[in-house]
């Protein structure tokens, strides 16, 4: 136990830097980053919608995972821009409960469509010839389903276990949102049984999926080096590295916040790191996931080209 009993009500978020030069940049780079996150993921899911070609289980994944990326960084994003702008720094302890649960709410789906991708691309390189009575409407609508339904009971029992904690004295959070780790910190109450829930059934939420992701590309691995096309092997690794790549950066940045003992913990260390997968991650996808995909530039070029040219 330390501090006294007075119960906090509000958190202090202090955001990235204290030092005004440092914020305005800081401001500056964030707000550009999150409006090429909207923007890229809502032109994504607008080409798809539009264009009856990509009305493929692939495309219906990617657009899901688009619309998650951009309720993903609208958690966290703009509360730290209206922070700067109107001076502000607090936030309620209902509100830090509510952000936090939407944010690893959309971590978890994040992480579920995921590894449902990897395995669309999985039965399409392994078994093409039963991919269309494989992957039918009705299971791609219970796997995106399912990811809702189990990101939102996952994140409901980490939340309610932070709300039966107390919280007495400092309520200075060195993040620009409510994150796990800093609540615990926090708190003065006894913490052990969150952090081993999140170290039990918390990492099998993030290990399975990752498992499942690394089965489904060794088994696409396998098979694309079974093609005797130099230039077809090349184009299936380069798009492979792209998705590996991503995956990396998404779970390694978590592996290394959440699932080490909070003792092991540096909040510039996780700061940098969280600002990776809640920031970077959502604005890359576009690009990694879709901009190198002709089909899906091509439905772009006429989305874009088409609301133009009507308007």
């Amino acid at each position: 136990m330390r501090g006294t009993n007075q119960s906090v009500s509000e958190f202090l978020l202090l955001g990235l830097s204290r030092q005004p030069q440092q914020q305005r940049l800081l401001f500056l780079l964030f707000l550009i980053m999150y409006l090429a996150t909207v923007l890229g993921n809502l032109l994504i899911i607008l080409a798809i919608s539009t264009d009856s070609r990509l009305h493929t289980p692939m495309y219906f994944f990617l657009s899901n995972l688009s619309l998650v990326d951009i309720c993903f960084s609208s958690t966290t994003v703009p509360k730290m821009l209206a922070n700067h702008i109107l001076g502000m720094q607090t936030i309620s302890f209902s509100g830090c409960l509510s952000q936090m649960y939407f944010v690893f709410m959309f971590v978890d789906i994040d992480n579920f469509l995921l590894a449902v991708m990897a395995y669309d691309r999985f039965v399409a390189v392994c078994h093409p010839l039963h991919y269309t009575t494989k992957m039918t409407h009705r299971l791609c609508a219970l796997l995106v389903a399912g990811s809702w339904v189990i990101a939102n009971l996952n994140v409901l029992l980490h939340t309610l276990l932070m709300a039966r904690l107390s919280f007495c004295a400092d309520n200075a959070i060195p993040h620009f949102f409510c994150d796990v780790t800093p609540l615990l910190r926090l708190s003065c109450s006894d913490t052990h049984l969150n952090e081993l829930m999140i170290l039990t059934e918390g990492a099998l939420i993030m290990i399975i999926p990752f498992v499942c992701i690394l089965a489904s590309y060794i088994h696409i691995t396998c098979a694309v080096l079974r093609v005797p096309s130099a230039r077809g092997r090349w184009k299936a690794f380069s798009t492979c590295s792209c998705h590996l790549a991503v995956v990396s950066l998404f779970y390694g940045t978590i592996i290394a916040v959440y699932f080490n003992p909070s003792s092991s913990h540096s909040a510039e260390k996780d700061t940098a790191a969280t600002v990776l997968y809640t920031v970077v991650t959502p604005m890359l996808n576009p690009f990694i996931y879709s901009l190198r995909n002709r089909d899906l530039k091509g439905a772009l070029r006429k989305a874009v080209g088409g609301r133009t040219f009507s308007l």
